[in-house]
């Protein structure tokens, strides 16, 4: 089976209740080796906190919650080697090189990104760089 790479959008439905939770979880079954930059850390640990924050769950939640993360099966790649990339696809996609971190380990694994964020799918999929990208709700 083909490995698949996952962001930040897919990964934080892995853990809490969300939107298209059945379909990210999917993606853990299928057990394809899953790739992600080390980016995703950060960007579900935002999201936890702002759920703190909100007082939607306990900073004692959101860690425990982050202990589940770094344990699922992720090989995970340092943004360093991706940014110079990420950065050509940010320009030539109108993207964050947030997103487009993202996308560049998709493009040098040669593999797909399965993201369940929307305005990201909808920028990129019909332009350079759709073959790397799969909509979480179609993973089966």
């Amino acid at each position: 089976m083909s490995e698949l790479a996952v962001d930040a959008s897919v990964a934080v439905k892995w853990l809490l209740p969300e939107v298209h939770g059945d379909a990210a979880l999917r993606v853990l079954e299928r057990h394809a080796p899953l790739v992600a930059p080390d980016l995703l850390f950060a960007e579900v640990g935002n999201v936890l906190w702002k759920r703190a924050r909100r007082r939607e769950a306990s900073m004692q939640e959101a860690r425990a919650t982050l202990t589940a993360l770094v344990k699922l099966p992720l090989h995970v790649y340092p943004s360093r080697s991706l940014i110079y990339l990420a950065l050509e696809i940010a320009d030539r996609a109108g993207r964050s090189v947030y997103d487009s971190v993202y996308v560049a380990l998709a493009v040098l694994r040669r593999c797909q990104l399965v993201t369940a964020d929307r305005r990201l799918y909808d920028a990129l999929r019909r332009g350079p760089f759709s073959a790397s990208l799969l909509w979480v709700a179609e993973v089966e």
